[in-house]
């Protein structure tokens, strides 16, 4: 038995067996029928219904990738997506940045993914310049771009980068805001010592470590060296040498004062540890808008405790130890083993007793 069912062309067919099977009628040619292996409440089932329409057949289970057009933009962005989570699996690349390259190569396809991976320098730059009010996803979009075409190069898949060349839209950003002392006591005089807000602060602060360890770190970090309480911790960041500081009374204040204590300093509203450094920043992000610091972010933290630590007369390398930063071999000479405690110890201890 053969009945239409609301789209032009589909037949829906009940086989002897009670099951029911759909085909459609390739426009142009009704005595050709293609086989639809799925139903008309699926998802994906305009779809399908579309390019049998058009005389294509979509295998039941085909990924993302063999459906797309071999040599188009979306089809470069699936194989270098499937890369990435190659590195990822094997700890050569981070999730965050494969979950950030996904995000954008996703708004890549939509834009042209139709078109051949050989598009002009020219298409890339009108990308960029769609994104114009969003510069700094305009520009981690060119940037997201670039690194494809750089990984398809070394494949021999194509032989050049369109974004090659293609400039920052946001040329003035200068990154993230460096907070002030003014800042800092404004976000302190709204979130006051208790808050776990108070303890982020504190701790980023303190230690200059960026938000994905911030959401990890815990008691489990620390440990006693010559008389003193340090915490030691691997960053995240692919390339960053592991870090040892010590705490200062502020930080060691600030983590034992918050009311519910747990495997991490900072835990949320129902006393769990943060799932993600993402989950972390959303919280910052509010806490920020709270305090009326709405242009800054935890990065921003960072940097000014670099900064900071500049004022105070600390040299380069024991600046490098705090933060974590991996230089050519002849900076890590100075900035290794022991070596780095001594520098990270006289770096903190300049700022033992400063306003903050």
């Amino acid at each position: 038995m053969n009945m239409k069912v609301d789209y032009p062309g589909l037949l829906m067919e009940k086989l002897p067996s009670g099951s029911v099977r759909y085909r459609v009628r390739v426009e142009g040619d009704p005595r050709k029928r293609i086989r639809v292996h799925i139903d008309p409440d699926h998802k994906d089932f305009i779809e399908h219904y579309h390019a049998a329409r058009a005389g294509v057949a979509i295998a039941p289970h085909e990924s993302p990738e063999q459906k797309a057009v071999t040599g188009s933009v979306a089809w470069l962005t699936y194989r270098y997506l499937k890369h990435l989570e190659q590195q990822v699996t094997a700890g050569q690349a981070s999730g965050k940045t494969l979950k950030a390259k996904k995000q954008y190569l996703r708004e890549l396809r939509v834009r042209c993914g139709e078109f051949s991976m050989a598009m002009p320098t020219s298409e890339v730059v009108t990308i960029r310049d769609g994104l114009a009010h969003k510069p700094a996803a305009a520009d981690a979009m060119t940037k997201a771009i670039s690194s494809m075409y750089r990984w398809a190069i070394s494949m021999g898949i194509c032989s050049f980068n369109p974004a090659q060349g293609v400039g920052n839209i946001d040329r003035d950003r200068g990154g993230a805001i460096p907070w002030t002392i003014g800042d800092r006591r404004k976000f302190r005089d709204t979130h006051a010592s208790g808050t776990t807000a108070y303890a982020w602060l504190t701790l980023q602060m303190f230690t200059a470590c960026r938000i994905e360890d911030a959401a990890h770190l815990g008691r489990a970090n620390e440990y006693e060296y010559q008389g003193m309480r340090w915490i030691g911790w691997q960053p995240r960041k692919r390339g960053s040498v592991f870090v040892d500081v010590p705490m200062m009374p502020q930080l060691i204040e600030a983590t034992r004062s918050t009311q519910v204590q747990g495997p991490t300093y900072l835990l949320t509203d129902y006393g769990k540890p943060f799932k993600s450094a993402d989950a972390l920043g959303a919280r910052v992000r509010k806490w920020c808008d709270q305090a009326g610091l709405e242009r800054l972010s935890s990065h921003g933290v960072r940097k000014a405790a670099g900064e900071l630590l500049a004022e105070h007369g600390c040299s380069q390398y024991e600046i490098m130890s705090v933060h974590g930063h991996a230089q050519a071999k002849t900076s890590e000479i100075y900035t290794s083993g022991v070596e780095r405690k001594k520098l990270a110890l006289r770096a903190l201890d300049s700022i033992r007793g400063m306003e903050w």
